[in-house]
């Protein structure tokens, strides 16, 4: 992350603001030296400074350097999307990096994610893709968990999906937040983690 050094804090955040062309409020720091001069002069702070244009840039340019390196040709994309950085991937062939039930391309974005959040020191949500699939398995992962919750209010008997990565747990959880009488929690560890579709009769 790059370093600011000015008079005071303010002048520090205006100068990373403006060399990274975002708002102050956008700006994540953190103040690594301030000395306070003799009646004003002298006075020095130093800064580290990024935003979310830095996360995403980190992220793509890993990704680059990681294909480079195992010598495959792959278009690499990013941006953020309201809470989490998307990432687009495309290749000669797509199948590879998507792997078996998407467990390649998962690998890849749980690298991804412990690099990005390592490098910032805070939690990077990444979302990876590769020309749609991950938005075809939400959709699959949503349509059989609509049909199980169906079953768990007629039956009124709990149901646990298939285990699935935390991306799409979430996606479920927020496809059956408002559904009468169903309520999803988490269970299990690691790749055992999965959704238990409750029956909840105080839920409207």
């Amino acid at each position: 992350m790059k370093k600011y050094v000015a008079k005071n804090l303010d002048e520090a955040l205006a100068n990373a603001a403006a060399d990274k062309g975002c708002s102050i409020e956008n700006l994540t720091y953190t103040i690594l030296e301030e000395k306070q001069g003799l009646l004003g002069f002298g006075s020095k702070v130093e800064i580290e400074a990024y935003f979310d244009g830095d996360i995403a840039q980190f992220i793509k340019d890993y990704l680059n350097t990681y294909f480079e390196g195992i010598d495959m040709k792959v278009d690499v994309e990013c941006h953020k999307e309201d809470y989490y950085f998307k990432v687009e991937l495309n290749a000669e062939n797509n199948a590879i990096l998507i792997g078996r039930n998407g467990a390649t391309l998962q690998d890849i974005n749980n690298v991804v994610k412990a690099a990005a959040s390592s490098k910032f020191k805070k939690r990077v949500i990444v979302v990876s893709d590769i020309n749609g699939y991950k938005e075809e398995k939400y959709q699959k992962e949503c349509s059989i968990a609509l049909r199980v919750a169906k079953t768990v209010q007629k039956t009124k008997v709990n149901a646990s999906l298939d285990p699935m990565p935390n991306d799409e747990r979430k996606a479920v959880h927020s496809y059956l937040v408002n559904m009468p009488k169903i309520r999803t929690v988490s269970e299990g560890d690691g790749k055992d983690r999965h959704i238990v579709i409750v029956y909840d009769e105080n839920k409207h």
